[in-house]
């Protein structure tokens, strides 16, 4: 079996590259099947050298979607299995429109061309986002809620995830499209997107530095470990293409917590001094996108299908720590 992975040198993508890597056989489409080799894509050169350096099946290929020599390779490779995961982050993605069009969206449609091409359709696997809603007050929703999203990272998640549908109905790919909750506690340093706080307040403190607060306590976040959306992304790989049936968007489950009782758990496993490092320093502009987020989402289609959420933030934050001593 051959694989395409795109951000792959991106912390999810090479958690996904990584796994696929060590795995003599992945489950895709409800088959087991041998991996043989990995086509890992990204804009990132050192990054992505440095990857397919570690791992013995991992092809690097440098580039952009928009360059049509990295597609024509891609569709030359015939792979059958496609893992979107390159993006534009929210933040970015609100302040460059251009950018965000061009990576998240008219990225995933000539990746789907490039598949188009291909003499049988592969299966695959788009990133998706629960910005894709909004609701009033933080509230909660379910996976049946209407998406209306009030980002452009949102909107042109929620196009890619209307095109992955169409091509999966026009027999072009054979597509699953996954709505991740906010991911925490993303590994490195802070980036551009929204979300981004949701890590920083405890992966920052953990490490001895001082974090910024641009929210209020009372903030409820949807939330999964990076363990577990890779998890997710294999699981989503292993479903059969007829459970998902002309509905390939999933929204996956994630825990229900506050910005305040993310900070009172990390104070308790590591101690009064490690939450004092976090300061609150309101961001008007971050208190406008997050003010939309849903506090919570019921996801009974993603459960039943074998989706199981984290148990609680505790775990996250033990999970980071772990994580953390594997790469000193």
């Amino acid at each position: 079996m051959r694989i395409v992975v795109t951000g792959a040198a991106g912390f999810i993508g090479k958690m996904v590259v990584q796994a696929l890597d060590a795995a003599d056989t992945v489950t895709l489409d409800g088959v087991e099947r041998r991996v043989s080799a990995i086509l890992a894509v990204d804009v990132a050169a050192d990054p992505l050298a440095d990857l397919a350096a570690q791992c013995r099946r991992v092809h690097p290929l440098h580039g952009a979607l928009g360059d049509a020599a990295v597609l024509t390779r891609i569709a030359s490779d015939a792979p059958d299995l496609v893992i979107h995961l390159a993006a534009v982050v929210s933040g970015q993605a609100e302040a460059d429109w251009d950018l965000g069009m061009d990576v998240n969206l008219q990225g995933t449609l000539a990746l789907i061309e490039a598949c188009r091409r291909m003499a049988r359709p592969p299966v695959f696997l788009f990133s998706s986002s629960v910005a894709v809603f909004s609701c009033a007050d933080n509230d909660t929703i379910t996976e049946d809620t209407l998406p209306a999203p009030r980002s452009s990272y949102g909107t042109q998640k929620l196009m890619g995830e209307l095109l992955v549908r169409d091509a999966t109905r026009r027999g072009f790919i054979r597509g699953r499209s996954l709505r991740f909750p906010t991911i925490s506690i993303r590994p490195g340093a802070p980036n551009r997107a929204a979300s981004s706080f949701a890590s920083g307040i405890l992966r920052e403190p953990l490490a001895g530095l001082p974090a910024t607060l641009p929210v209020g306590r009372d903030l409820r976040l949807h939330l999964a470990s990076p363990e577990k959306a890779l998890e997710y992304t294999l699981r989503a790989c292993a479903l059969e293409q007829a459970e998902l049936g002309a509905t390939t968007t999933l929204t996956l489950p994630g825990i229900t917590v506050t910005v305040g009782e993310m900070i009172d758990t990390l104070a308790q496993i590591a101690g009064a001094d490690v939450a004092a490092r976090i300061t609150p320093i309101p961001d008007p502009a971050i208190e406008t996108i997050v003010a939309s987020w849903p506090g919570e989402i019921l996801c009974p289609r993603a459960r039943a299908l074998g989706f199981v959420p984290n148990t609680g933030i505790a775990a996250l934050i033990e999970e980071h720590r772990r994580r953390s001593e594997r790469a000193v």
